[in-house]
C-alpha cells in the first residue's frame, strides 16, 4: 500500500468547507444559471468537471489512499453544502459516499481498493449500489439476481432498476444471492463490485426513466450479465443480510447532512422573503399564522441539525449499525417528512412565484419527495420502527408506552417532554396503519431527545423551544389519530351509487 499522507496535505476541515461553498455558490449562481440547471436532464460535464475538481468525495476516502479520512462529520458538512445549492447534487455525492465508497472501505478486498480510490481522487469516478429490483422493490431479501461461482470468479446475471446515477456511475456495487447447484437462491446475500470500463463487467442500461424530480440524476433498467474476479465480492463481518443492514443504516444516518443544507437554504429564502414582502400595509413575518410557518422551518432546522449532531457519534465505518434500526429509520423518516413539508411552507409563503421548476421552492418539492419513499418508503420505516420499540417492551415485560420510553436508551430524556400524550397503554395487537402512527411518535421522541442534546452543548435556546412546541403538537394530534381507532377500507367497485348526477 502506497503511503500518500505526504504527498497530499490535508487542509482544516473549515477551510476546506468554506473554499468549496464559496466555489459552489459561484458555479451555481454567477459561471452557470442555475435556473437553467434545474430544468435539464443531467449536468453539464464542464459544470461536472469543476465540482469534481474539489474532490469533494475525498471525505469518503481512508487516509492511507489519499483521502481525508471516512469521518462521519466531514461527509455530513459535504453533503449540506452541496444540498444548500442544489438538493441533486447532494444526493449524487450521497450515494457516492454512502452506498459505494463507505460500504468498499468497510468491506472491499484491500487488493482492489487503492485501484479504485485512486480513480476516484484522480479521475473523478462515481460509484453507486444496485439493490431495488423492478418486481421486488422493499422485498430485498426476495431479489432475483445471483450469481454462481467459477473457478475465476463469479458469473452474476439479474436486473435492477431505479439506481441513482444509471448509466453514469464507473462502479456498482451490486446486491445479488448466490445459486447452488440445484438452482434454488440461498437466503443470504452478497455484494460484488464491478467496473463499467471493462467489457465483461459492464452493466447494461436497457431503458433511462423521465423521473419526475432530481433532474440532474439518471435512473433506468439496468440488466446484468456480468463476469466479476473473486477479489470483487465484498466480505461481511458475519452475514451478508447483516452488511447490507448496516449499509442501509448508515445511510440513512447521512440523510441529515443532506437535509441541513436544504432546509437552511429554504429557511433563508423564505425569512428573506417574508421580511420584504409588504401584504396590506404589513410585512408577510409579521402575520401570525405566517409565523407559525415560519417556526415550523426553524424547528425543522433544529431537527435536521441534531440529527447530524448525533449521526457523527454512532455512523463511523467502525461500528456495525445493523441493530440500529429504530434510531436509523426514525432519522431518515422523520427528516424526509421534514424535507416535503418545508419545500411546502417556501412554495406557499413564495406565492405563485413558487410554482415553478426554476424557483428554488418550486424545484425543492419535486426533488424532495422521492426521499420520503427511495431506501425504504417511509410507511414502511415507521412500521418498522413500532414493531422494533413494542418487541422491546414485550420483552421488558411494560404496557405502559410513557414508562417504557423513559427507560428506553433512545428516549429516556425526552420521553417526559411530552409525558401528558404519551401516558396510556399498548395491547399486544396492533394494526399496521397505527403501526405507522406509533412509529411517527416514536421517532419524534427520539429525535427530539438528539435536539436536547446539542442544546446541552449549547445550541439555540429559543430555537430548542420553538422545536419543543411543535414536536409536543405533532405528538398530540398523533395520539389523537391512534385514539381515533379508524378502521376504513376502501369499496373497490365504488361506481355503483357513486355518480352524483343521479341525485339531483
Amino acid at each position: 500500500m502506497l503511503n500518500y499522507t505526504e504527498e497530499v496535505p490535508v487542509q482544516p476541515i473549515d477551510a476546506y468547507i468554506k473554499s468549496m461553498k464559496d466555489r459552489f455558490h459561484s458555479l451555481f449562481n454567477v459561471e452557470y444559471n442555475f435556473n437553467n440547471l434545474s430544468l435539464q436532464r443531467g449536468l453539464p460535464k464542464p459544470f461536472l468537471d469543476e465540482i469534481m475538481a474539489l474532490k469533494p468525495l475525498s471525505v469518503a476516502i481512508p487516509s492511507e489512499f489519499g483521502g481525508r479520512g471516512v469521518k462521519v462529520a466531514e461527509c455530513l458538512r459535504v453533503l449540506s453544502a452541496a444540498s444548500y445549492e442544489s438538493l441533486s447534487l447532494s444526493l449524487i455525492f450521497g450515494i457516492n459516499i454512502a452506498l459505494f465508497l463507505e460500504p468498499l472501505a468497510k468491506y472491499g478486498n484491500p487488493l482492489i481498493q487503492e485501484k479504485v480510490f485512486q480513480d476516484f481522487l484522480q479521475n473523478k469516478a462515481m460509484g453507486g449500489l444496485m439493490i431495488t429490483e423492478p418486481a421486488y422493490g422493499s422485498d430485498a431479501l426476495n431479489m432475483r439476481t445471483s450469481y454462481a461461482e467459477h473457478a475465476n470468479g463469479y458469473h452474476m446475471k439479474g436486473q435492477k432498476h431505479w439506481q441513482g446515477l444509471t448509466g453514469d456511475a464507473n462502479y456498482w456495487l451490486v446486491a445479488a444471492r448466490k445459486k447452488n447447484p440445484s438452482g434454488d437462491l440461498m437466503r443470504d446475500v452478497d455484494f460484488m463490485m464491478t467496473e463499467n470500463g471493462i467489457p465483461s463487467q459492464k452493466i447494461h442500461v436497457s431503458r433511462k426513466y423521465n423521473n419526475l424530480g432530481l433532474y440532474a440524476i439518471p435512473y433506468g433498467i439496468n440488466d446484468i450479465d456480468v463476469q466479476v474476479p473473486l477479489t470483487h465480492r465484498l466480505t461481511p463481518e458475519s452475514t451478508g443480510i447483516k452488511m447490507m443492514l448496516d449499509i442501509l443504516h448508515r445511510s440513512r444516518l447521512q440523510f441529515p447532512g443532506m437535509a441541513a443544507g436544504f432546509i437552511k437554504r429554504l429557511m433563508d429564502e423564505t425569512l428573506a422573503h417574508c421580511a420584504n414582502r409588504q401584504v396590506s400595509g404589513a410585512k408577510l413575518h409579521e402575520m401570525d399564522s405566517v409565523k407559525f410557518q415560519l417556526s415550523r422551518l426553524q424547528a425543522s432546522f433544529t431537527l435536521a441539525s441534531a440529527m447530524c449532531a448525533y449521526s457523527t457519534t454512532i455512523s463511523s465505518i467502525h461500528t456495525d449499525l445493523a441493530t440500529h434500526g429504530v434510531d436509523a429509520n426514525s432519522v431518515k423518516a422523520l427528516v424526509t417528512d421534514l424535507m416535503q413539508e418545508s419545500a411546502q411552507i417556501a412554495l406557499q409563503l413564495a406565492g405563485a412565484n413558487g410554482y415553478r421548476l426554476d424557483h428554488i421552492a418550486g424545484r425543492g418539492v419535486v426533488d424532495s419527495r422521492p426521499f420520503q419513499i427511495f431506501e425504504g418508503s417511509n410507511e414502511m420505516l415507521y412500521a418498522q420502527i413500532a414493531e422494533g420499540v413494542l418487541k422491546s417492551m414485550k420483552k421488558a415485560k411494560e404496557t405502559n408506552f410513557l414508562q417504557f420510553l423513559k427507560q428506553y436508551n433512545l428516549t429516556k430524556n425526552a420521553a417526559g417532554e411530552f409525558a401528558a400524550s404519551l401516558n396510556f397503554s399498548l395491547s399486544d395487537s396492533i394494526k399496521q396503519r397505527d403501526l405507522v402512527v406509533l412509529g411517527r411518535i416514536i421517532a419524534r421522541v427520539v429525535c427530539f431527545q438528539f435536539v436536547m442534546d446539542v442544546n446541552n452543548k449549547g445550541f439555540d435556546n429559543e430555537m430548542t423551544s420553538i422545536t419543543r412546541q411543535h414536536m409536543n403538537m405533532d405528538i398530540s394530534m398523533l395520539v389523537g389519530q391512534l385514539n381515533s381507532a379508524t378502521n376504513c377500507s376502501p369499496v373497490m367497485a365504488y361506481e355503483e351509487n357513486s355518480d352524483w348526477t343521479r341525485f339531483i
